[in-house]
């Protein structure tokens, strides 16, 4: 028996680093029958045991209690969910304003979720480089509705290596998980971090201003010593599950913040009296792009942020 990380996931194995080097193991089969709900019972950064009793292959028999994850849902139409990693540190969300542009109510989304879960997040907007001054503007927009919002925000360029040192800094002695859309820069940036590692990168496709998959499997990283990174197969969305509707204000800090000055204490900010959030919103505080995002979700009216 040995304890390990499983640092890549790819279905049917797992690669699990011990104390004695890494090894490939296959899922103990009484796993799937008391985690139907999940694609994958086991996830990258889990905490397993490893039990070698069997000369051909090695089985994870155990998985140590975690003290997070983050999941999503598997296809629009599955009931069943999918655990994107487990005992993370941080959530960094890499997006761009343009090459192709990030809708802003993925973000929200995506900032949902890890509400939901209790794990910090980071905003990396990549390509700056290309902007023009419109998109700069914008680009000084966007930072604004989220770090009102609370979040830390980093305006970068990977090709450039614009605030990489910054981005670097907050990597150190973390486990941290980097999503985002496809052909964001995700892959980039890792090799940008781990010189040789040499990870396959694609370009985006001009015609249709979306990226080209280039990462198939969770798998993580050691960037330094006791610093990990998660790369995850870029999203095309990010599906919301398991949140009940009246408690999605919890999740955007803005909107909760402003909620307190609201007359009632159920209040679902979409038609009340002495609502505060709606008088921010007509104040011009809050920003429109944000209650979008909350009404939306509120209403899950918009099938195209759905799929995970």
């Amino acid at each position: 028996m040995k304890t390990g990380l499983v640092i890549k996931s790819t279905g049917s194995w797992y690669t699990v680093k011990t104390d004695i080097g890494y090894m490939k193991c296959k899922l103990k089969g009484s796993f799937r029958a008391k985690n139907m709900k999940n694609t994958n019972p086991v996830a990258v950064g889990d905490h397993v045991i490893v039990d070698e009793s069997d000369r051909h292959t090695a089985v994870i028999s155990e998985i140590k209690p975690r003290k997070n994850y983050i999941i999503r849902k598997s296809t629009n139409l599955s009931r069943e969910t999918q655990i994107i990693a487990a005992n993370l540190d941080q959530l960094m969300l890499m997006f761009t304003l343009d090459f192709p542009e990030t809708p802003l109510e993925f973000v929200d989304r995506f900032l949902v979720a890890a509400e939901a879960y209790h794990i910090p997040a980071v905003l990396l907007i990549n390509k700056i480089d290309l902007y023009d001054e419109e998109k700069q503007n914008r680009l000084s927009q966007v930072r604004k509705i989220y770090e009102y919002a609370g979040y830390r925000v980093i305006a970068m360029s990977v090709t450039e290596q614009i605030n990489i040192q910054e981005t670097s800094l907050l990597l150190k002695e973390k486990v941290s998980l980097l999503s985002g859309n496809s052909g964001i820069g995700k892959t980039s940036l890792i090799n940008l971090l781990v010189p040789g590692l040499s990870l396959k990168t694609n370009d985006i496709s001009w015609y249709h201003q979306a990226g080209k998959h280039t990462t198939t499997y969770p798998e993580m990283i050691e960037i330094w010593p006791e610093s990990y990174l998660i790369d995850t197969p870029g999203l095309r969305g990010f599906g919301i599950t398991d949140l009940d509707r009246n408690e999605i204000g919890l999740y955007f800090t803005d909107i909760f913040r402003l909620s307190r000055n609201c007359q009632f204490y159920n209040c679902t900010h979409i038609h009340e009296p002495n609502c505060a959030v709606l008088e921010a919103l007509e104040k011009g505080i809050l920003n429109e792009s944000r209650y979008r995002s909350y009404f939306n979700i509120f209403n899950d009216t918009d099938e195209k942020y759905r799929l995970g």
